[in-house]
């Protein structure tokens, strides 16, 4: 009896790991089976752009910007300031200029000087390219730090810099982010200070400006708070721009992750929203430029 319910529970579990990569191989399987490799965007309801950092390893940003033409997106963000007169030469929008640093952010006074030079220097070349957008963090938690202090350090220094963001017309971009994925440098940030986004969006309402919203990254609201697509309902008018990837791993919005983007995107084109949308996930396809096309498709709607 013990010889044979032991053998009873080796056998089914090899049959549980045998069937666990035949189901992880069809997994990664089906995402190609719908890609389309001449897929070009179609509707242009949404305003697709992309993030550079995550096909930094595979393209440099000129190159990128080719692929992307050829796919019909219109702005590319996340990718070396230096770029930035090539890009726009292709005829390409930058969707949203980088700044300081996430971990260096202005809950802590030992960033207030560097936060408030870069912002201000960033607001200066937005204005110079005609991009509407420019990024900013909470930064990380430190020891020893008072949560209500902190989110008034970070009120106050934004402040410093609004009336330039207000005059040039620049909005101050705000990005919540996930805490929970420690596995990877870039899926995720324990530490960081703004990662409820109910708390973001507040910080939004005590800054009281048209020129300081929330960039509504899907992939970490996912993670950290779920119900997407009411929370934009309830919200959109605080946001201001969108990130994608898909949930769990960042990698493509295919159906081997959680999150229903088209749903989402048609969610977001009835609060009558027409700034763009950056395509920020980590490919893990063999061929990074399909599941670019294949993120495109997922959000034409």
């Amino acid at each position: 009896m013990k010889t044979s319910r032991r053998h009873f529970f080796q056998t089914s579990a090899l049959t549980g790991l045998g069937l666990a990569a035949s189901n992880s191989i069809a997994n990664a399987q089906l995402p190609r089976s719908d890609a389309q490799a001449d897929y070009t965007i179609k509707n242009g309801n949404i305003r697709q752009s992309i993030m550079g950092w995550c096909f930094a390893k595979h393209f440099k940003a000129i190159e990128l910007a080719k692929h992307c033409k050829d796919i019909g997106l219109v702005a590319m963000e996340g990718i070396p300031i230096s770029a930035y007169p090539a890009v726009l030469k292709m005829g390409f929008k930058i969707s949203l200029v980088s700044s300081h640093s996430f971990k260096k952010g202005p809950c802590n006074p030992e960033f207030h000087d560097e936060v408030v030079k870069t912002l201000t220097d960033r607001i200066n070349i937005a204005a110079d390219i005609g991009c509407k957008n420019v990024i900013t963090f909470t930064g990380m938690r430190y020891d020893g730090m008072d949560d209500e202090k902190a989110a008034q350090r970070c009120i106050d220094t934004w402040k410093e810099v609004l009336p330039l963001a207000e005059k040039k017309g620049i909005t101050l971009t705000f990005e919540h982010l996930n805490s929970r994925d420690g596995s990877h440098p870039m899926t995720g940030h324990p530490g960081y200070f703004g990662d409820d986004v109910d708390f973001c969006f507040d910080l939004v309402k005590k800054m009281g400006s048209e020129n300081f919203k929330l960039l509504f990254d899907i992939y970490h609201v996912s993670i950290m708070n779920g119900d997407i697509i009411r929370r934009i309902r309830n919200n959109h008018q605080y946001i201001s721009h969108y990130h994608t990837a898909g949930n769990p791993g960042r990698a493509e919005i295919d159906d081997t992750q959680e999150i229903n983007y088209p749903a989402i995107m048609r969610e977001i084109l009835k609060t009558g929203y027409s700034g763009y949308v950056a395509q920020e996930f980590i490919p893990t396809w063999d061929d990074p430029i399909l599941a670019l096309r294949h993120a495109a498709m997922t959000c034409d709607v």
